[in-house]
């Protein structure tokens, strides 16, 4: 009856969030007339409504769900998400913001195709997507996961009712609906992970605590085996370093969200929406310094849980050696499950409710959020150009609405396929991604324009790209981004030049 009691009452916290955020949803909604109204608030939002916005997308399960996981496995390097996070949007709001809306454009495509022309824009719309779509499949898994260890429900179940969530979400809201929700979400959310850190520090007996639960777990013992983490040593460096998964690595990894940011159509329709170019800079500093906290509380929780917890696979190891369960020690279905599971078995009933849905509402705005970043790429710079008929208002609209709902679609598809899949791999994968298409070009249009033809950015636009998945396929001992971006600064640099010497050429054969 005790435990019956607790579930019911994690419920009834659970389903109050949704309803709260699904009726500021709703009445945000009302605000939508217009496709700018949308995908860009048609220029209304304040310095709230602009932080709301990217931390209604950067704060998402990566940097919460997946942040823990990653902590679980791999200590404090597990911090490159959120911190990344924040100097990227540091980096926006100081060096990009004003520019960008000097372009008076309301996509990324659309200004490198002011500079460069139409031949570039269906290559970078297609790889920006495909970035975009790669975070999304994150966040459906996150939101499962979520779902998974909340209630009974099947994956399969789980997956398709988030999905639903996502696309009620952003279709009924655009931009105005993801930006109040998102400040909605962003004050429980800091209560969530502020509190669930600090309970994690109290349960731990601390920082040394929580190490020191560690270390017993590992230290010359059988789980310690499975990971070759037997000695004290091994365990301070892959739990207690920035770098445990090697210097290139993770550094590549900070890179990818910097770059990322910059990048993704998501923030930067947020910085379109605003009313100006104070509140626009002011909102992406206040995102820049509200993120950072939020994925340091999380690895707190996830070194907790690495410390009293045994993943399944572990278990069944230990097992078949023949070798007793660790008494006391939670059992772990999959590592998507350790904010989750924390919350649910550390936290009063009621409260464990009302963090587990601002979670999955957390979850669902970001993933919303990326989805209508996608669609407006879709829309406005592919499909924007085979017909007229779709600058038509209510139909590009409709459009948006219904390439969302087929992209929800298909991120379902893909994230049954990938259950087990470390979140914030995928994260970091799509960012840098996305970095590889636009930054390079992106910055060039806007700090050196009429430098470089058309012909160089369609080049860098295809190579960048490439040159990271490639690596990703290939194995590269250090991260590919690397290798993308240095490919696609090089190729523009090399068109400054060429532009350099035909003008020179001409000025000679055709002297003033």
């Amino acid at each position: 009856m005790k435990r019956m009691n607790s579930w019911l009452a994690m419920l009834i916290g659970f389903v109050a969030v949704l309803v709260v955020i699904a009726a500021i949803g709703w009445w945000s909604g009302r605000k939508v007339k217009t496709e700018e109204d949308f995908a860009a608030g048609s220029g209304k939002a304040g310095t709230l409504i602009v932080t709301g916005t990217i931390m209604g997308t950067l704060v998402s399960g990566q940097a919460t769900l997946g942040t823990a996981q990653l902590a679980f496995s791999f200590g404090i390097s597990a911090w490159w998400f959120t911190l990344g996070s924040g100097v990227g949007c540091l980096v926006l709001a100081l060096l990009y913001v004003t520019r960008m809306r000097a372009t008076h454009k309301t996509t990324l495509v659309g200004v490198i195709v002011e500079e460069y022309g139409t031949t570039i824009d269906y290559a970078a719309s297609i790889f920006s997507t495909i970035g975009i779509f790669i975070s999304m499949v994150a966040q459906m898994i996150a939101a499962s996961a979520l779902i998974t260890a909340l209630t009974p429900l099947p994956l399969l179940a789980a997956t398709l009712l988030s999905a639903c969530l996502m696309a009620c979400y952003v279709i009924f809201g655009g931009v105005w609906g993801t930006g109040i929700a998102g400040i909605t979400k962003l004050i429980l959310l800091y209560a969530a992970c502020i509190v669930g850190g600090s309970v994690a520090l109290w349960l731990g007996n601390g920082p040394s605590g929580i190490m020191g639960s560690i270390s017993t777990l590992f230290c010359s013992t059988e789980v310690g085996s499975l990971h070759a983490l037997t000695q004290p040593e091994a365990i301070d460096a892959t739990f207690l370093s920035l770098v445990a998964r090697g210097p290139l690595h993770d550094l590549g990894s900070a890179l990818a969200l910097v770059l990322g940011v910059i990048s993704t159509q998501s923030y930067a329709s947020a910085v379109w929406s605003a009313k100006s170019n104070v509140c626009a800079k002011r909102g992406a500093l206040l995102s820049a310094f509200l993120i950072p906290p939020i994925g340091a509380a999380c690895i707190v929780i996830g070194l907790y849980m690495r410390g009293t917890c045994l993943t399944a696979d572990e278990a069944a190891a230990l097992i078949s050696l023949g070798n007793t369960l660790p008494d006391g020690m939670l059992i772990l279905e999959n590592t998507a499950q350790v904010f989750p599971q924390f919350i649910i078995h550390c936290l009063p009933p009621l409260f464990s409710g009302v963090a587990l849905g601002t979670l999955f509402v957390t979850i669902v705005g970001g993933g919303a959020g990326l989805a209508l970043g996608a669609a407006t790429v879709v829309v406005q710079d592919l499909l924007g150009r085979l017909t007229t008929k779709i600058q038509w208002a209510k139909v590009k609209l409709a459009l948006i609405r219904i390439v969302i709902a087929l992209l929800l679609f298909a991120a379902v598809l893909c994230s049954l396929a990938l259950p087990n899949t470390m979140i914030n791999d995928l994260g970091f994968l799509s960012m840098g991604l996305r970095g590889a298409v636009i930054f390079i070009p992106f910055t060039f249009a806007l700090y050196a324009a009429g430098k470089v033809s058309g012909f160089w950015a369609n080049i860098a636009v295809f190579a960048g790209p490439l040159a990271v998945l490639g690596g990703n396929a290939g194995g590269l001992p250090f991260d590919p981004l690397f290798v993308g971006i240095a490919a696609s600064v090089a190729i523009m640099l090399i068109g400054v030049i060429a532009r350099i010497i035909k003008r020179a050429h001409e000025t000679n054969v055709h002297p003033s």
